[in-house]
Formats: C-alpha cells, sequence, structure tokens
C-alpha cells in the first residue's frame, strides 16, 4: 500500500480556546486522541508508512504517537518552521514520502472512507489530485466541489453557494508531481489556490471519487462536542473519559468530556461540557455549555476567570 501524509501542522483558531491546550489532531474523541484513530484506519487499510507534518504544539501529537510501533505502523514526521500550508506542506514531506502517488489525509478528518476504492479510482482516472467527496447537503456551513458526471473536478465553490456539488471529506489521492513546482521549505499557495491552476492548466487533473462514506466534523468546540457524543453509542468499549480522571460519586456528569488529569470534585455538575487536562472542577459548581482549561495565562477571547478556570462558551464558538 502506498503511504501517507497526514496533516497536522494547522493551528486549529476555530478550536480556540481549546487549542490552546493541545493541537487540534492530539484532542480525544471517545478517551482515543484523534490522530491515533485516523493511524489506526490507514493501518486496516494497509497502509504501513505513515508522515505527519508538526507545526504547533507538536510535542502534544508527538507523545501519543511516537514511533507508531504499538499501531503496527512506521510514523515520522515533517518540521514546518513557518507553517507551510495545505501545498507547502505536502511539497516539504516528498523526501520522506518518498513515493510517486500517495495519499493525504486531514488531521481532523474522522471518515470510514474506503481507501482501496479511492486508490483504484485514481489510477483508473489517471489524474495527478482525486479527492474523496460525498454528497454535499449543508450549504450554510461548506463549500462544495464541482464535479462533472465523468468524476472530473471543474471548479469549488464557496460556504453559501446553493450549487448543485460534492462535500470533500478531507482524504486524497495525488501524485508528488502536482507539488513538485512549489519551492521547498517556504510558505506556500494552500491546495484552493494550487487545484485551481492545476485544473485551468489540464482538464482532468483534479478529479472526484464519489462515495456515501460518513465525516464527522471536529472544526469547533461545537462540533467536537457533537462528533463526540454521536460516536460514543456506537464505542461502548471506549473509555468515556480520558487517562486517570476521577470523578466523585456525588457529582453529576452528563455528555460531557473529559480529558486527561480532569478531576471533577464533590456535588459538581457538568452538562455538555468540555473539561481540558489537568482541571480541577470545584466542589459545590454547576456548569453547563462551556469549556473549562487551567487558567494559566490570560483568558483568550470570549473566556472569563470563573473559580480559577478559564471558561468559554460552546455555544457560542460553534457559531462562528
Amino acid at each position: 500500500m502506498i503511504p501517507a501524509l497526514v496533516l497536522t501542522a494547522g493551528l486549529a483558531t476555530r478550536l480556540r480556546p481549546l487549542s490552546l491546550v493541545r493541537a487540534k489532531a492530539a484532542m480525544p474523541v471517545g478517551g482515543e486522541p484523534i490522530i491515533r484513530r485516523i493511524l489506526r484506519t490507514l493501518q486496516a487499510s494497509g497502509v504501513r508508512d505513515a508522515v505527519l507534518n508538526l507545526h504547533y504544539l507538536p510535542h502534544t501529537i508527538t507523545r501519543v504517537v511516537g514511533d507508531g510501533s504499538d499501531l503496527d505502523l512506521r510514523v515520522r514526521y515533517s518540521w514546518e518552521m513557518p507553517v507551510l500550508g495545505s501545498a507547502g506542506g505536502p511539497r516539504q514531506a516528498l523526501p520522506l514520502l518518498d513515493a510517486r502517488t500517495f495519499l493525504i489525509v486531514n488531521g481532523d478528518t474522522l471518515t470510514n472512507i474506503d481507501i482501496a476504492a479511492l486508490l483504484a479510482e485514481h489510477r483508473r482516472s489517471g489524474a495527478l489530485v482525486t479527492m474523496a467527496v460525498v454528497p454535499r447537503v449543508d450549504f450554510a456551513k461548506y463549500g462544495g466541489v464541482l464535479v462533472e458526471p465523468d468524476g472530473i473536478v471543474t471548479g469549488f465553490t464557496k460556504r453559501g453557494s446553493a450549487a448543485s456539488s460534492y462535500h470533500f471529506v478531507g482524504v486524497q489521492m495525488v501524485e508528488a508531481q502536482a507539488f513538485a513546482a512549489i519551492p521547498p521549505g517556504v510558505p506556500a499557495e494552500s491546495v484552493s489556490e494550487l487545484y485551481p491552476a492545476l485544473i485551468a492548466s489540464l482538464r482532468g487533473s483534479v478529479c472526484a471519487h464519489v462515495c456515501r462514506a460518513e465525516f464527522f466534523d471536529i472544526g469547533t468546540p461545537g462540533d467536537y462536542l457533537q462528533t463526540s457524543l454521536l460516536l460514543a453509542p456506537r464505542e461502548s468499549s471506549a473509555p468515556a473519559h480520558g487517562a486517570r480522571a476521577r470523578i466523585d460519586t456525588t457529582a453529576h456528569v452528563e455528555e460531557s468530556i473529559l480529558w486527561d488529569d480532569v478531576e471533577v470534585e464533590a456535588g459538581s455538575s457538568l452538562r455538555r461540557c468540555i473539561v481540558a487536562d489537568g482541571v480541577r472542577v470545584p466542589a459545590g459548581t454547576s456548569w453547563v455549555g462551556v469549556t473549562l482549561r487551567r487558567a494559566e495565562s490570560e483568558p483568550a477571547s470570549g473566556e472569563k476567570l470563573i473559580d480559577g478556570l478559564a471558561v468559554g462558551s460552546i455555544a457560542q464558538r460553534s457559531t462562528k
């Protein structure tokens, strides 16, 4: 099987304040970091070599992945300083990937896409890029991919456009040639600029693999909470909370996510909350629809300092 590049270098600004604690790919869903879920899925599809690009809070990713040996993978890292973007990142990683054809997966993508079918479609079309897409239903939230009946991508639509299009699920098969003209080691145009240029230069250089795969969003704190709650009933064997979480028997925790080393003290209540690493939820307090993190610095935009905690509104963040 071909190697995979997982894009994990982004700043995850829409996930703040949670992304002030961990990189997005290191955030847990059902007690397991997103990046480990992605790598397990890739391994099950036959991938044995993976490269992760790193920039923001890299230690939060490397400490949960290591060299990948416990996942039966060889994992290596492509370091970026400064961050190189969605086109510059793959260009930087080409020497590590050392392959003509490789898979690119967004580091916040949870999907059950059939990787073998995507590769077969890519080889059949002869395209430089083959994007996995599903029917687009949320026009207000996502932009779209314009796809002709023969699978050729002709362009992209912006969020809010009602044009008939498809939703890209963050998984694509590519040829190294698509990125070869980009100078290595410098911030480069994003794929939103690169792919239209490829399309303009040669019809059929970008194609789509239309499928019915599931796609779970983790773009904002609200999306992250909703995805975690949707997946929980399917994974009864998965831990409900992070490592070493301690919940007093008199505390009440409902539809909430607890990261590592969280302590919920006596008589406290959490409902639809996200509690970051190392937080102590004070006894007798009640919280609904908020993010809680340790107040180790000035509060971020939208946060308030309460009982020694930095507190943000999940609903407020999820509407942006």
